[in-house]
């Protein structure tokens, strides 16, 4: 999951992207208003954590001008200010969330995970496809109750295929959600990762089904 982070404060914004990081997210960073709009107007992201106070274009506006044009990404708002109507106006702007500091971690982690189930028709933090399972919350992932032990990037990979099974994803979709704005992607970057999420949660079940699919000239998908 591709995660914006839009905070001017920079210890604030690199403790928050250290610590996404480690939580296996993608994180991009935007330490200004109008660099956080263009990235949230232009790449697709998961969700954006958002702060109101910010140089160049103040957070509510960045909100209001991202839901004009129908960019419908969860927002959180994190932010000082924290009277009720503070909330209301931020709430009445299009964010989806709010979150005042100073903050839990694991509050904002919490938050972080029901504002990305919460688009989906169930709030299961387990998702399966067949016999093959991934606890989101304990980064556990079992096939035949056969513990699977993932990278990060793997994980974060297999996930958004479970998040959206028996899709047809494309390589640039897997790369915009999987990976960073700067990360530093090769042409068979995904083919690579790919392969290993095969060998490690189909090659060993000979006697199971495939799960993850290769749909040549349009991209990959997981399912039965």
């Amino acid at each position: 999951m591709r995660i914006l982070v839009v905070e001017d404060e920079h210890r604030i914004a690199n403790s928050i992207k250290k610590g996404l990081e480690q939580e296996r997210y993608a994180v991009d960073i935007a330490f200004s208003g109008t660099d956080g709009y263009d990235l949230a107007s232009t790449e697709d992201y998961d969700l954006i954590i958002l702060d109101l106070m910010l140089p160049g274009m103040p957070g509510l506006t960045i909100c209001q001008e991202l839901r004009k044009k129908q960019i419908h990404t969860p927002i959180m708002i994190l932010t000082a200010k924290g009277q009720i109507q503070d909330k209301v106006t931020g709430l009445d702007s299009g964010a989806d969330d709010y979150l005042v500091k100073p903050f839990s971690f694991e509050e904002l982690l919490a938050r972080i995970r029901a504002l990305i189930r919460r688009p989906k028709t169930s709030l299961n933090p387990v998702l399966t496809v067949f016999e093959l399972e991934m606890d989101t919350k304990s980064y556990e992932v079992k096939r035949q109750k056969k513990i699977i032990n993932l990278s990060s990037k793997e994980f974060s990979l297999l996930e958004y295929l479970l998040r959206h099974k028996n899709q047809i994803l494309t390589k640039n979709q897997i790369i915009a959600h999987v990976w960073n704005y700067n990360a530093d992607i090769l042409p068979n970057t995904v083919e690579v990762y790919i392969r290993n999420l095969r060998d490690k949660i189909d090659r060993p079940f000979k006697n199971s089904q495939p799960l993850i699919h290769t749909v040549r000239g349009f991209g990959y998908k997981i399912g039965e």
